[in-house]
Parts: C-alpha cells; sequence; structure tokens
C-alpha cells in the first residue's frame, strides 16, 4: 500500500503573524526575579546570589555533617502518593483551625533568629506576609523585630511566639509578659537548644552579629552592594532579649541558653501565660505522651532544622506514630526540612495539624523582601492545591494515611528506645 505524502504549502504570513505573541518586557527587577521563581528551590538560588556568604550559609547550613537537615528532606521526597480516582474536586479548602483560631492553609511562619540580617525588612516582611495570606506568624526569641513590631506589622493576625529559657530567668518572663501584653495568642516553649549546635559553615565564615568587614566580607560582597547599601542605611540590628550582641552566633546562644531547663521551668510559664502553650523540639514518642499528660495544648516534632543535634530523629518518620500515641485530640505540628507543598500534604494525610515553614520563608525574603515571602507563600499554596486535587480531595480532612506511604533509605537494626512507649 502506497504511503500518502503530506501536502506542503508556502507558509502564510497571517498565521505566522498569530504566532509572535511578544511579553512586554518586565521592568521592575524584583518582580521579574519573583517570577520566574516557580519553586522554593528556585527561591534558594535567587537568594544564593543576592546574599553575602556568611548571612546566606547561616540560614541555609545546618549542624556539623547537616545530616539531619539532608535526612529530613529525603524523607519528604521518599513520599509515595496513593491518588484516588473519579473523585473530582472542583472546589478546594485549605483553611484549618490549629491552637483555637483559624489558618488559611496548613501552615505558618516558625521562628527564626536574626532575621533582617537576611534581608532588611525582617521580621515585619514576614508578618505582614503572614497576615495577608490568613496564617500564622512567630517571632524568635533571638527575632531582630520587638515583639510590638512585629504586633504593629500583623495587628489583626495571629502572632505567636517563640521562648527560649535563659540562663537569666528574668529576660524570659519579662519576654513572656510583654508578648501577652501584646495580645499574641501562642506561645512555643522551646527545648530543643540547651546549647549551641556546632554550625560549622558559621564558624567558618567567621559569621557574628553584627557582621565584620574584613576583607572577605568586603570581597564577597562586591557583587552584591545592594544587600550592603541596605544593611547601612536601616537601622541598627537589635535583639528582642540580648543587651550584648558581641561574638559569634554560638557564643550568644551559649550565653543565653540554660542546659538545666526542666518541667519546673515549663510549669512556671504556664502559669505566667494565658494563652495557649505549645512546647517546640519534640523528638521521641515519650516525651510527645509525657507532655500530652502534662497538660500542654500542643507540640511541634521538630529537630530544630537540623541545626542542633546531628543525626537526631527525622521529624516526619516520627509522625505517624506519635499520632497514634498520643490520640487525635491533641494537636501535633512538624518542621524541619519542609520545601514543597507536597510536604505539608503529605504531613497532614499522616497526622499532622499543622507545619511550619523556616529556610522556604527566609529564601524568599532574601530573594526580594516582602514580596519574596508573597511569592513563598503563593507557591507553596499552589503546590498544596494541585497536590490535593490530583490525589481527589476537597479539604484538608479528607486526607488520610491511606494517601501516603513513608519510604525509608534508613532501616533500623534493631527498635531504638524512641520507638517504643512503656
Amino acid at each position: 500500500m502506497a504511503q500518502r505524502s503530506i501536502r506542503r504549502q508556502l507558509p502564510n504570513p497571517a498565521e505566522i503573524f498569530e504566532l509572535m505573541k511578544f511579553k512586554a518586557p518586565e521592568l521592575d527587577g524584583t518582580k521579574r526575579r519573583l517570577e520566574s521563581a516557580l519553586t522554593i528551590s528556585d527561591l534558594r538560588t535567587i537568594a544564593q546570589r543576592r546574599t553575602p556568604k556568611a548571612a546566606f550559609d547561616y540560614t541555609d547550613g545546618a549542624a556539623e555533617g547537616e545530616l539531619s537537615l539532608t535526612r529530613a528532606r529525603q524523607a519528604f521526597e521518599d513520599v509515595e502518593f496513593h491518588p484516588g480516582i473519579l473523585t473530582p474536586a472542583p472546589h478546594l479548602d485549605t483553611s484549618t483551625t490549629v491552637l483555637g483560631g483559624p489558618s488559611a492553609l496548613p501552615f505558618g511562619i516558625a521562628p527564626t533568629g536574626f532575621t533582617r540580617l537576611m534581608q532588611t525588612e525582617g521580621e515585619v516582611a514576614g508578618a505582614g506576609a503572614a497576615a495577608a495570606a490568613g496564617i500564622p506568624f512567630t517571632l524568635s526569641t533571638l527575632g531582630t523585630t520587638s515583639i510590638e513590631g512585629v504586633k504593629e506589622a500583623n495587628p489583626h493576625g495571629r502572632n505567636w511566639f517563640q521562648l527560649y529559657v535563659m540562663r537569666d530567668r528574668e529576660i524570659s518572663y519579662g519576654l513572656t509578659r510583654r508578648a501577652a501584653e501584646a495580645g499574641f495568642d501562642t506561645l512555643m516553649f522551646t527545648v530543643d537548644t540547651p546549647v549551641a549546635g556546632a554550625r560549622l559553615r558559621d564558624k567558618r565564615n567567621g559569621f557574628s552579629i553584627p557582621p565584620q568587614l574584613t576583607l572577605g566580607t568586603i570581597v564577597n560582597a562586591i557583587p552584591r552592594p545592594w544587600w550592603w547599601i541596605d544593611f547601612l542605611t536601616t537601622p541598627k540590628l537589635e535583639f528582642a532579649s540580648l543587651s550584648s550582641t558581641d561574638g559569634t552566633v554560638g557564643e550568644l546562644l551559649d550565653a543565653a541558653m540554660d542546659p538545666t531547663i526542666g518541667y519546673d521551668d515549663l510549669d512556671v510559664i504556664r502559669e505566667m501565660w494565658p494563652g495557649t502553650l505549645v512546647v517546640k523540639g519534640v523528638q521521641t514518642v515519650q516525651d510527645a505522651v509525657r507532655l500530652r499528660d502534662a497538660g500542654v495544648d500542643g507540640i511541634v516534632l521538630s529537630n530544630h532544622g537540623g541545626r542542633q543535634l546531628d543525626r537526631a530523629p527525622i521529624p516526619f518518620h516520627l509522625l505517624p506514630q506519635v499520632r497514634r500515641e498520643v490520640g487525635d485530640g491533641f494537636t501535633v505540628m512538624i518542621d524541619t526540612g519542609i520545601m514543597n507543598g507536597a510536604d505539608i500534604v503529605a504531613s497532614v494525610a499522616l497526622g499532622a495539624d499543622f507545619t511550619l515553614i523556616g529556610r522556604a520563608y527566609l529564601y524568599g525574603l532574601m530573594a526580594g523582601g516582602r514580596r519574596g515571602v508573597d511569592r513563598t507563600i503563593a507557591i507553596l499554596r499552589g503546590e498544596i492545591e494541585r497536590t490535593m486535587r490530583l490525589l481527589g480531595v476537597s479539604s484538608l480532612a479528607e486526607l488520610e494515611p491511606r494517601h501516603v506511604t513513608q519510604l525509608t533509605r534508613l532501616v533500623p537494626v534493631s527498635a531504638g528506645i524512641a520507638a517504643t512507649v512503656d
């Protein structure tokens, strides 16, 4: 049978012109950069180009060999989803209720220290973006905007405060009172930082607060003059709790933290705090159960973004068993390693009531200030919505463990004590 040849013709100029649709050039450099970012990883790449090495590495790095952070991210990458079919989800509801209040999305902004060092808008940008998106914002004890400043930036939204219990207890008590007076609704009592982790990138970079102008930092700053102009022409870097800010980050933390904190300190803070009390930094099933029995309002499964104890447990791997042991009525949140909206969906499916983003928020901040944080939230929102639609669910409440399998490359030789409850 003879093969028919394709009939050819001369190009039609009118059809060619229909294909030639040029987009007007975007003159706003920040907008152009941010629109080119389709993922959090893209924002990270932009942030690295625009931020001096020491400040970027403080955000991007973790403790020692950075194994905890690598494993946490790997755990999310090793998720297998199980979508339902013929279950239309034309109308999505990504909202949730957490710790007695609403959130338009199943994530909030985690506490981060030294934030204005990353980009001068700092916590004001984060709080403002959280307010616009209808999600909670958490201020760190080591934040660079005051409690009152965050309240001003987010006057009607949900503000949370992360508390370190310091050697000088009165500093911590004073911060607790100020947060309560400013109307913050949740306090995160943080327990995973008795001493500073060994953050080797910071040591190698000679990272200090405030940053020092050395030959190395000057050379590194040459292709990033905008960062130094912003830094040198905006108010001095100040901290919510520390009156002295000289020295390396590790020296600051070692001076501020206290390895002797215990349940007695938790009881004192609970007596002082009128709102919701959450313990952040839980890394074993036993501690999760004990805290539930102690009457706190919730916990955050977290290894501090891999910045404290390297080789610490992976929060996402702990999540299913913690949920089984503490029951459905107890608030369990999770952070560490979240870089995609699919990570958030998987966490909710396996029992998390809520998630927190730290580095993802800071990458957006470094990439474009407040607009960069807005872009972070928009990217994650889009990924959450798309993942939910592809799974065939219309609301967060429909997500269940059946939607997710946790694949693992780390199989224990024997069950550790963290995996059992008496």
